[in-house]
């Protein structure tokens, strides 16, 4: 049997200035290490000249992050190592992605100008939705950064006085557990539940002023059940983990918007936690309002994941284990 060897390509690139030789390459080579692993191609730098080695794909890739990366530093864009994760992963996918559109779009969520960037093109997509549409879902695996951006765009909205008031919602039963069971008042009851929410908002502003907000009304952060006979006018809403909201509880969320508000659904439907005889609300909801105008809905996958890489693997390893489940 004969091998057939897989044709290698070798391309040079020539980079007259130093200084941007050197925030290309990174500390002791460390950017064109990451590029190694994350596309497999091999970097070579010698001088000014960058020789690259790889299969065809490979080289077309790397040809085009470091036009790219050329450009981003031309701009004055800071280059950090998970901005190199980051491009490599988005022009894996994608070669003909522009990686200026993505990283240059900035969320200012404090009067500080700390700034939140999407990461891939669907994070770019979904932060165009939010702006653009008063009803966005938000559906994926976790880890593609839905929550965590839907926060980001709340705390600017508020930061710019496009709203009065931030409320994040979550359901407050999750995988079986009730909370008649639980020690303690209604308070530290929930509290566990919610602690998520309380992680990304003190991610965007200092506890001090996110306890004072919280104090005050300015932000809310409750259980499902307790939107019930509301109405929230001027207020951006985040419903997460939507995905263990009941039908019942999905339509009395929806219909609790008024008037300047906008809402972010967020739920990652291969986590469902409701008892298998009650379906989940946010299932439904895909299938019901999926033609409604004014409501958007934007699907991530394990390709847009921005933790470890690891997580990516092992959300495919439970997706294919799920397949074999099924169809035995």
């Amino acid at each position: 049997m004969t091998r057939v060897a897989c044709a290698v390509r070798r391309e040079f690139r020539t980079f007259d200035d130093a200084e941007l030789i050197q925030q290309l390459a990174g500390e002791r080579n460390t950017n064109l290490k990451l590029i190694e692993k994350q596309i497999g191609v091999k970097l070579y730098l010698r001088g000014n000249q960058l020789l690259m080695e790889g299969s065809e794909p490979q080289v077309e890739v790397s040809l085009r992050l470091f036009d790219e990366l050329v450009d981003l530093i031309k701009c004055g864009y800071p280059l950090y190592a998970s901005d190199i994760v980051y491009a490599s992963r988005i022009l894996s996918d994608n070669i003909h992605a522009n990686l200026k559109d993505i990283f240059f779009d900035r969320v200012f969520v404090t009067s500080s100008k700390k700034v939140v960037t999407p990461k891939s093109e669907k994070q770019k997509e979904y932060i165009d939705a939010i702006r653009k549409y008063d009803i966005v879902f938000g559906i994926g695996p976790a880890g593609t950064g839905k929550t965590y951006l839907a926060m980001a765009m709340a705390v600017a909205a508020l930061t710019d006085r496009l709203v009065r008031r931030i409320i994040l919602v979550r359901p407050a039963v999750e995988a079986g557990e009730k909370l008649g069971f639980l020690p303690g008042d209604l308070v530290e009851k929930v509290n566990p539940y919610l602690r998520p929410l309380y992680d990304a908002l003190h991610d965007m502003m200092d506890f001090d002023r996110a306890a004072k907000l919280i104090q005050r009304g300015v932000i809310e952060i409750a259980p499902l059940a307790f939107m019930r006979g509301r109405t929230l006018n001027e207020a951006f809403v985040i419903l997460d983990e939507a995905q263990n909201t009941t039908r019942d509880q999905m339509k009395m969320f929806l219909t609790r918007l008024g008037v300047g508000s906008k809402a972010v659904i967020t739920g990652d439907v291969t986590q469902i936690d409701l008892p298998d005889d009650k379906p989940s609300g946010l299932v439904e909801a895909m299938e019901i309002l999926k033609d409604i105008e004014g409501i958007c809905f934007v699907y991530f996958t394990r390709q847009d994941v921005v933790r470890h890489k690891l997580v990516q693997d092992i959300i495919h390893a439970y997706e294919q284990a799920e397949k074999r489940r099924r169809s035995v």
